[in-house]
Protein backbone atom coordinates (compact mmCIF):
# COMPACT_ATOMS: atom_id res chain seq x y z
CA UNK A 1 0.00 0.00 0.00
CA UNK A 2 1.10 3.56 -1.31
CA UNK A 3 2.25 5.52 2.14
CA UNK A 4 3.00 8.95 1.05
CA UNK A 5 0.70 11.62 0.75
CA UNK A 6 -0.47 14.29 -1.35
CA UNK A 7 0.10 17.66 0.14
CA UNK A 8 -3.52 18.54 -0.43
CA UNK A 9 -5.07 14.99 -0.12
CA UNK A 10 -8.00 13.58 -1.43
CA UNK A 11 -9.34 11.75 1.52
CA UNK A 12 -9.58 15.32 3.85
CA UNK A 13 -11.01 17.64 1.05
CA UNK A 14 -14.63 17.65 2.39
CA UNK A 15 -12.64 19.55 5.06
CA UNK A 16 -10.49 21.86 3.15
CA UNK A 17 -13.20 22.52 0.22
CA UNK A 18 -15.34 24.38 3.38
CA UNK A 19 -11.76 25.68 5.04
CA UNK A 20 -9.45 25.98 2.69
CA UNK A 21 -6.73 26.90 5.51
CA UNK A 22 -7.02 24.26 6.99
CA UNK A 23 -4.55 22.18 5.07
CA UNK A 24 -1.60 24.22 5.63
CA UNK A 25 -2.61 24.81 9.36
CA UNK A 26 -2.63 21.19 10.07
CA UNK A 27 1.64 20.79 8.94
CA UNK A 28 2.33 22.65 11.88
CA UNK A 29 0.97 20.11 14.01
CA UNK A 30 2.30 16.36 14.29
CA UNK A 31 -0.45 13.37 13.81
CA UNK A 32 -0.61 11.15 16.26
CA UNK A 33 -0.52 7.68 15.94
CA UNK A 34 -4.10 6.01 16.90
CA UNK A 35 -4.93 2.40 17.41
CA UNK A 36 -8.10 2.92 14.93
CA UNK A 37 -5.94 4.27 12.15
CA UNK A 38 -3.31 0.46 12.48
CA UNK A 39 -6.33 -1.31 12.23
CA UNK A 40 -7.73 0.58 9.13
CA UNK A 41 -4.71 0.29 7.69
CA UNK A 42 -4.05 -3.58 8.13
CA UNK A 43 -7.91 -4.36 7.33
CA UNK A 44 -6.70 -2.32 3.82
CA UNK A 45 -3.46 -4.43 3.66
CA UNK A 46 -5.98 -7.57 3.65
CA UNK A 47 -8.44 -6.17 1.36
CA UNK A 48 -5.37 -5.68 -1.30
CA UNK A 49 -4.70 -8.82 -0.58
CA UNK A 50 -7.45 -10.54 -1.22
CA UNK A 51 -8.39 -9.01 -4.12
CA UNK A 52 -5.16 -9.73 -5.87
CA UNK A 53 -5.78 -12.61 -4.85
CA UNK A 54 -8.75 -13.29 -6.36
CA UNK A 55 -8.00 -11.53 -9.52
CA UNK A 56 -4.77 -13.95 -10.10
CA UNK A 57 -7.46 -17.17 -9.88
CA UNK A 58 -6.40 -17.83 -6.42
CA UNK A 59 -8.82 -16.83 -4.30
CA UNK A 60 -8.10 -16.72 -0.38
CA UNK A 61 -10.47 -19.03 1.66
CA UNK A 62 -8.68 -18.76 4.72
CA UNK A 63 -8.16 -16.73 7.45
CA UNK A 64 -5.04 -15.28 8.05
CA UNK A 65 -3.52 -16.41 11.66
CA UNK A 66 -3.19 -12.94 12.93
CA UNK A 67 -6.64 -11.46 11.83
CA UNK A 68 -9.41 -11.55 13.70
CA UNK A 69 -12.98 -13.17 12.80
CA UNK A 70 -14.34 -9.27 12.07
CA UNK A 71 -11.51 -8.12 10.13
CA UNK A 72 -11.71 -11.29 7.63
CA UNK A 73 -15.34 -11.25 7.84
CA UNK A 74 -15.53 -7.24 6.74
CA UNK A 75 -12.67 -8.06 3.96
CA UNK A 76 -14.70 -11.06 2.40
CA UNK A 77 -18.02 -8.72 2.34
CA UNK A 78 -15.80 -6.15 0.91
CA UNK A 79 -14.73 -8.96 -1.43
CA UNK A 80 -18.17 -10.12 -2.65
CA UNK A 81 -18.80 -6.50 -3.55
CA UNK A 82 -16.29 -5.75 -5.77
CA UNK A 83 -16.62 -9.72 -7.59
CA UNK A 84 -19.82 -8.17 -8.31
CA UNK A 85 -18.72 -5.11 -9.83
CA UNK A 86 -15.85 -7.06 -11.64
CA UNK A 87 -18.70 -9.44 -13.27
CA UNK A 88 -20.63 -6.94 -14.22
CA UNK A 89 -18.16 -4.63 -15.62
CA UNK A 90 -17.04 -7.49 -17.76
CA UNK A 91 -20.28 -8.47 -18.82
CA UNK A 92 -20.62 -5.08 -20.32
CA UNK A 93 -17.07 -4.74 -21.57
CA UNK A 94 -14.86 -8.12 -22.05
CA UNK A 95 -11.63 -5.92 -22.15
CA UNK A 96 -12.46 -4.04 -19.00
CA UNK A 97 -9.88 -3.22 -16.82
CA UNK A 98 -9.32 -4.31 -12.77
CA UNK A 99 -6.83 -2.62 -10.95
CA UNK A 100 -6.39 -2.79 -7.43
CA UNK A 101 -4.60 -0.06 -5.17
CA UNK A 102 -4.45 1.76 -8.69
CA UNK A 103 -2.58 5.36 -8.15
CA UNK A 104 -4.92 7.88 -9.26
CA UNK A 105 -3.88 11.70 -10.65
CA UNK A 106 -5.74 14.70 -9.44
CA UNK A 107 -2.98 16.78 -10.17
CA UNK A 108 -4.93 19.03 -13.13
CA UNK A 109 -7.51 20.28 -10.60
CA UNK A 110 -5.61 19.74 -7.09
CA UNK A 111 -1.51 21.18 -7.13
CA UNK A 112 0.40 17.81 -6.45
CA UNK A 113 -2.67 16.06 -6.29
CA UNK A 114 -3.42 12.17 -6.16
CA UNK A 115 -5.05 9.46 -4.61
CA UNK A 116 -5.23 5.70 -4.47
CA UNK A 117 -8.13 4.00 -5.67
CA UNK A 118 -8.34 0.49 -3.31
CA UNK A 119 -10.44 -0.71 -6.78
CA UNK A 120 -11.50 0.87 -9.66
CA UNK A 121 -12.82 -0.59 -13.33
CA UNK A 122 -12.68 0.75 -16.42
CA UNK A 123 -15.18 -0.65 -19.50
CA UNK A 124 -16.71 1.29 -22.43
CA UNK A 125 -20.19 1.23 -19.91
CA UNK A 126 -18.49 2.92 -16.97
CA UNK A 127 -15.60 4.01 -14.96
CA UNK A 128 -16.05 2.80 -11.33
CA UNK A 129 -14.03 3.28 -8.13
CA UNK A 130 -14.96 1.10 -4.95
CA UNK A 131 -13.78 2.64 -1.70
CA UNK A 132 -13.18 0.08 1.43
CA UNK A 133 -13.70 2.10 4.66
CA UNK A 134 -13.19 -0.35 7.81
CA UNK A 135 -14.07 2.20 10.23
CA UNK A 136 -17.75 2.10 12.26
CA UNK A 137 -17.85 5.36 14.12
CA UNK A 138 -18.90 7.38 11.26
CA UNK A 139 -21.44 6.43 8.32
CA UNK A 140 -20.27 7.69 5.15
CA UNK A 141 -22.36 7.85 2.06
CA UNK A 142 -21.06 8.51 -1.40
CA UNK A 143 -23.61 11.49 -2.56
CA UNK A 144 -21.73 14.47 -3.29
CA UNK A 145 -18.60 12.90 -1.49
CA UNK A 146 -15.45 14.97 -2.12
CA UNK A 147 -12.84 12.36 -2.39
CA UNK A 148 -14.82 10.05 -4.14
CA UNK A 149 -15.26 12.29 -6.71
CA UNK A 150 -11.21 13.48 -6.65
CA UNK A 151 -10.83 9.84 -7.30
CA UNK A 152 -13.46 9.80 -10.18
CA UNK A 153 -11.43 12.52 -12.17
CA UNK A 154 -8.35 11.06 -11.03
CA UNK A 155 -9.40 7.44 -12.86
CA UNK A 156 -11.34 9.94 -15.79
CA UNK A 157 -7.92 11.54 -16.38
CA UNK A 158 -6.15 8.10 -16.56
CA UNK A 159 -8.43 6.36 -18.76
CA UNK A 160 -11.49 8.50 -19.50
CA UNK A 161 -10.20 8.87 -23.54
CA UNK A 162 -8.83 5.37 -23.95
CA UNK A 163 -12.81 4.60 -23.55
CA UNK A 164 -16.32 5.60 -24.32
CA UNK A 165 -17.57 6.03 -21.02
CA UNK A 166 -20.55 8.21 -20.33
CA UNK A 167 -20.77 7.97 -16.65
CA UNK A 168 -18.42 6.96 -13.40
CA UNK A 169 -19.82 5.37 -10.01
CA UNK A 170 -18.51 5.36 -7.06
CA UNK A 171 -18.97 2.98 -4.33
CA UNK A 172 -18.30 3.14 -0.64
CA UNK A 173 -18.43 -0.54 1.03
CA UNK A 174 -18.65 0.25 4.86
CA UNK A 175 -18.73 -3.62 5.82
CA UNK A 176 -19.05 -3.61 9.97
CA UNK A 177 -21.95 -1.51 9.45
CA UNK A 178 -22.99 -2.73 6.17
CA UNK A 179 -23.47 0.37 4.34
CA UNK A 180 -22.88 -0.21 0.79
CA UNK A 181 -23.30 3.49 -0.70
CA UNK A 182 -23.13 4.58 -3.85
CA UNK A 183 -23.29 7.79 -6.40
CA UNK A 184 -23.57 7.41 -10.25
CA UNK A 185 -22.91 10.75 -11.89
CA UNK A 186 -22.14 11.43 -15.86
CA UNK A 187 -19.21 12.82 -17.07
CA UNK A 188 -19.94 16.02 -18.04
CA UNK A 189 -21.30 16.88 -14.25
CA UNK A 190 -18.38 15.03 -12.87
CA UNK A 191 -16.04 17.78 -14.80
CA UNK A 192 -18.17 20.50 -13.71
CA UNK A 193 -17.74 19.74 -10.36
CA UNK A 194 -13.99 19.47 -10.93
CA UNK A 195 -14.68 23.44 -12.01
CA UNK A 196 -15.62 24.05 -9.21
CA UNK A 197 -12.90 22.39 -6.58
CA UNK A 198 -10.06 23.31 -8.74
CA UNK A 199 -10.13 26.98 -6.77
CA UNK A 200 -10.31 25.94 -3.53
CA UNK A 201 -7.77 23.34 -4.10
CA UNK A 202 -5.50 25.97 -5.09
CA UNK A 203 -6.60 28.21 -2.65
CA UNK A 204 -5.76 25.15 0.59
CA UNK A 205 -2.88 24.60 -1.58
CA UNK A 206 -2.00 27.95 -0.98
CA UNK A 207 -2.75 28.40 2.57
CA UNK A 208 -5.04 30.94 2.08
CA UNK A 209 -8.72 31.89 2.42
CA UNK A 210 -10.89 32.40 5.71
CA UNK A 211 -11.59 29.60 8.34
CA UNK A 212 -14.56 28.57 8.19
CA UNK A 213 -16.22 25.78 10.83
CA UNK A 214 -18.96 22.90 10.72
CA UNK A 215 -19.27 19.13 10.81
CA UNK A 216 -16.26 19.00 8.90
CA UNK A 217 -13.81 19.92 11.68
CA UNK A 218 -14.74 16.29 13.18
CA UNK A 219 -10.80 14.94 12.65
CA UNK A 220 -9.07 18.31 12.51
CA UNK A 221 -5.92 18.52 14.06
CA UNK A 222 -6.25 22.52 14.68
CA UNK A 223 -9.50 21.59 17.08
CA UNK A 224 -8.50 22.61 20.29
CA UNK A 225 -7.21 25.85 19.36
CA UNK A 226 -9.36 27.15 16.36
CA UNK A 227 -11.10 30.39 17.74
CA UNK A 228 -13.75 29.59 14.47
CA UNK A 229 -14.69 26.43 15.89
CA UNK A 230 -15.10 27.62 19.68
CA UNK A 231 -17.41 30.30 17.69
CA UNK A 232 -19.15 27.89 15.63
CA UNK A 233 -20.03 25.82 18.80
CA UNK A 234 -20.66 28.52 21.35
CA UNK A 235 -22.96 30.10 18.87
CA UNK A 236 -25.98 27.93 19.62
CA UNK A 237 -26.62 29.76 23.22
CA UNK A 238 -25.27 33.21 22.28
CA UNK A 239 -28.71 34.38 20.30
CA UNK A 240 -31.74 34.21 21.55
CA UNK A 241 -35.24 36.09 22.00
CA UNK A 242 -35.36 35.97 25.82
CA UNK A 243 -31.71 37.08 27.71
CA UNK A 244 -32.88 35.30 30.64
CA UNK A 245 -33.64 31.92 29.89
CA UNK A 246 -33.45 29.50 27.06
CA UNK A 247 -36.64 29.00 24.60
CA UNK A 248 -37.34 25.93 23.59
CA UNK A 249 -35.66 26.28 20.17
CA UNK A 250 -32.78 26.76 21.95
CA UNK A 251 -33.05 24.06 24.10
CA UNK A 252 -33.80 21.86 20.89
CA UNK A 253 -30.48 23.23 18.98
CA UNK A 254 -28.50 22.41 21.61
CA UNK A 255 -29.47 18.59 22.12
CA UNK A 256 -29.03 18.60 18.28
CA UNK A 257 -25.58 19.86 18.60
CA UNK A 258 -24.39 17.89 21.62
CA UNK A 259 -22.49 15.71 20.24
CA UNK A 260 -20.20 17.97 18.66
CA UNK A 261 -19.98 20.00 21.52
CA UNK A 262 -19.42 17.30 23.87
CA UNK A 263 -16.49 16.23 21.55
CA UNK A 264 -14.99 19.49 21.34
CA UNK A 265 -14.66 20.06 24.86
CA UNK A 266 -12.86 16.79 25.01
CA UNK A 267 -10.44 17.49 22.19
CA UNK A 268 -9.99 21.41 24.10
CA UNK A 269 -9.41 19.08 27.66
CA UNK A 270 -7.15 16.33 25.72
CA UNK A 271 -4.92 18.94 24.70
CA UNK A 272 -4.50 21.11 27.73
CA UNK A 273 -3.55 17.87 29.83
CA UNK A 274 -0.99 17.16 26.99
CA UNK A 275 0.30 20.71 26.42
CA UNK A 276 0.46 20.61 30.87
CA UNK A 277 2.43 17.51 31.54
CA UNK A 278 4.49 17.35 28.59
CA UNK A 279 5.38 20.28 27.76
CA UNK A 280 5.14 21.91 31.13
CA UNK A 281 2.54 24.81 29.87
CA UNK A 282 1.07 26.37 33.35
CA UNK A 283 -2.56 27.03 32.16
CA UNK A 284 -3.92 30.27 33.95
CA UNK A 285 -6.20 29.03 36.91
CA UNK A 286 -5.78 25.34 36.66
CA UNK A 287 -3.39 22.82 38.28
CA UNK A 288 -2.81 19.10 37.55
CA UNK A 289 -3.39 16.41 40.04
CA UNK A 290 -3.52 12.81 40.51
CA UNK A 291 -7.12 11.44 39.35
CA UNK A 292 -9.32 9.01 40.97
CA UNK A 293 -7.95 6.00 41.22
CA UNK A 294 -9.26 1.97 41.45
CA UNK A 295 -7.52 -0.52 43.94
CA UNK A 296 -6.42 -3.38 42.24
CA UNK A 297 -4.81 -6.51 43.09
CA UNK A 298 -1.12 -7.20 41.59
CA UNK A 299 -1.37 -10.86 41.98
CA UNK A 300 -4.28 -12.95 41.83
CA UNK A 301 -2.48 -15.98 42.66
CA UNK A 302 -1.44 -14.67 45.50
CA UNK A 303 -4.36 -13.52 47.03
CA UNK A 304 -6.37 -16.79 46.11
CA UNK A 305 -3.54 -18.44 48.53
CA UNK A 306 -4.04 -16.14 51.31
CA UNK A 307 -7.54 -16.26 51.44
CA UNK A 308 -7.53 -19.70 51.65
CA UNK A 309 -4.55 -20.29 54.26
CA UNK A 310 -7.40 -17.82 56.32
CA UNK A 311 -10.03 -20.43 55.75
CA UNK A 312 -12.43 -19.19 53.35
CA UNK A 313 -13.53 -21.88 50.53
CA UNK A 314 -12.96 -20.73 47.31
CA UNK A 315 -16.86 -20.76 46.23
CA UNK A 316 -16.90 -18.01 48.15
CA UNK A 317 -14.52 -15.44 46.63
CA UNK A 318 -14.20 -16.83 43.04
CA UNK A 319 -16.33 -15.85 40.70
CA UNK A 320 -17.53 -18.78 37.85
CA UNK A 321 -16.50 -18.19 34.58
CA UNK A 322 -18.15 -15.89 32.87
CA UNK A 323 -18.61 -14.71 28.86
CA UNK A 324 -16.68 -12.36 27.37
CA UNK A 325 -18.65 -9.02 25.91
CA UNK A 326 -20.60 -9.12 22.84
CA UNK A 327 -18.23 -6.52 20.86
CA UNK A 328 -15.10 -8.82 22.27
CA UNK A 329 -17.38 -11.95 21.07
CA UNK A 330 -17.99 -10.39 17.44
CA UNK A 331 -14.31 -9.20 16.80
CA UNK A 332 -13.28 -13.16 17.56
CA UNK A 333 -15.52 -14.53 15.51
CA UNK A 334 -17.23 -12.24 12.75
CA UNK A 335 -20.01 -9.98 12.85
CA UNK A 336 -22.00 -12.30 10.71
CA UNK A 337 -21.11 -15.66 12.14
CA UNK A 338 -21.84 -14.21 15.74
CA UNK A 339 -25.50 -13.54 14.61
CA UNK A 340 -26.02 -17.46 13.03
CA UNK A 341 -24.40 -18.98 15.99
CA UNK A 342 -26.49 -16.38 18.56
CA UNK A 343 -29.92 -16.52 17.31
CA UNK A 344 -31.58 -18.13 19.64
CA UNK A 345 -29.95 -16.96 22.63
CA UNK A 346 -29.04 -12.99 21.95
CA UNK A 347 -31.69 -10.67 22.68
CA UNK A 348 -32.26 -6.65 21.88
CA UNK A 349 -34.08 -5.33 24.69
CA UNK A 350 -35.79 -1.41 23.33
CA UNK A 351 -33.25 1.19 23.73
CA UNK A 352 -33.97 4.09 26.24
CA UNK A 353 -36.21 7.15 24.74
CA UNK A 354 -33.58 9.45 23.35
CA UNK A 355 -34.01 12.88 21.63
CA UNK A 356 -32.14 13.18 18.35
CA UNK A 357 -32.10 15.57 14.93
CA UNK A 358 -35.62 14.60 12.76
CA UNK A 359 -33.44 13.83 10.14
CA UNK A 360 -32.75 10.77 11.76
CA UNK A 361 -33.46 7.34 9.94
CA UNK A 362 -34.81 5.48 13.15
CA UNK A 363 -38.82 5.87 13.75
CA UNK A 364 -40.19 8.49 16.26
CA UNK A 365 -41.61 6.16 19.11
CA UNK A 366 -45.09 6.26 20.18
CA UNK A 367 -44.84 7.80 23.63
CA UNK A 368 -48.28 6.87 24.72
CA UNK A 369 -47.09 3.35 25.16
CA UNK A 370 -43.77 4.08 27.40
CA UNK A 371 -42.61 2.55 31.20
CA UNK A 372 -39.83 2.71 32.68
CA UNK A 373 -40.31 -0.61 33.05
CA UNK A 374 -40.04 -1.15 29.24
CA UNK A 375 -36.24 -0.06 29.41
CA UNK A 376 -34.12 -2.01 31.53
CA UNK A 377 -30.37 -0.85 31.59
CA UNK A 378 -29.00 -4.52 32.84
CA UNK A 379 -30.05 -6.00 29.67
CA UNK A 380 -27.66 -3.67 27.55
Amino acid sequence: MPSEHAPVGCSPSERWRHCTPSVRLEEKIPEKPSPFAEEGTKAHALAEKVMKAYLAGKPLKRKPKDVDGEMWEAVKFYEDICVEKINEARKASPDAEVHVEERLDVSPWVPEGFGTGDMVLVSDRSLEIIDFKYGKGVRVDAHDNSQMRLYALGLYNGYGMLYGAEKVCMTIVQPRISNVSSEEISIKELLKWGEYIKPLAQMAYDGTGERCAGAHCKFCRVAPTCRALADYEMEVVKESTKPDELTDIDIAEIIRRADSIKKWLTTIEEYALHAATVDGIAWPGLKVVEGRSVRKISDEAAAQTILSNAGYESESFLKPVTLKSITELEKLVGKKKFAELMADVLIKPPGKPTLVDESDKRPAIDLSTVKDSDFDDSLL
